[in-house]
């Protein structure tokens, strides 16, 4: 059953944009948008491709996880694997094949949607979709070569019940691996099980796609 509780789209009349700054894949934007009260203010926000994440999950009910330094909180964080989409228009299916493969060398047979969010409405327009992994095994052949930050990655397998007590203790924050542990925590103890999970080709109006 659909819940009666739903975000739905809507979009407030914009006067006039800039880009102050473009980088590489983001940038920051500045709207001049009209209030219900018909005052005019100024938003700035970080625009964003769009990411996707994998949690893959072994047949031991271990997740799959890589620690990684990230230099904004000046902290080595415990992830799960995830990256931008790159193109415009991106299955985001071939995206996380991709980044698994990457990352963690390592292909899933079996793949849902877990969930999609919005990783910071009020700052950013970036939205990751949130794949469950399973049935994985190792991709046969040479390692994807890494560099920078990622050079540096830590592999390890953790029961799904360690990471939803670390991070409900505080110890773990990156986004991705709260929102998909503590999501596939709620859906193993659901009526429907992970069968009710959306097929990994489902609608994303967020960014919207080609099928494969």
């Amino acid at each position: 059953m659909a819940s009666r509780i739903a975000d739905t789209p809507e979009e407030w009349e914009v006067t006039a944009t800039s880009t102050p700054f473009q980088g590489n894949k983001t940038g920051v934007r500045t709207d001049r948008v009209v209030m219900p009260d018909g005052s005019v203010v100024s938003r700035d926000y970080q625009t964003h491709p769009g990411s996707v994440a994998i949690l893959a999950l072994d047949d031991q009910d271990h997740v799959l996880v890589l620690s990684q330094y990230r230099h904004p909180v000046r902290e080595k964080l415990w992830e799960i694997p995830a990256g931008l989409l790159d193109v415009p228009g991106e299955n985001p299916l071939a995206a996380a094949e991709r980044e698994l493969y990457e990352e963690a060398h390592v292909k899933a047979e079996d793949w849902r949607v877990l969930v999609d969010v919005y990783t910071s409405p009020g700052g950013t327009d970036e939205a990751v979709r949130i794949f469950l992994a399973r049935q994985l095994s190792e991709v046969e052949g040479e390692r994807f070569e890494v560099s920078e930050e990622e050079a540096e990655m830590e592999l390890a397998r953790v029961p799904l019940e360690e990471l939803v007590r670390g991070a409900l203790a505080g110890q773990l924050h990156n986004n991705c691996l709260v929102v998909g542990c503590l999501a596939l925590s709620a859906a193993l103890s659901s009526g429907g099980g992970l069968g009710a999970l959306r097929p990994a080709q489902a609608p994303w109006p967020a960014r919207p796609f080609e099928p494969m």
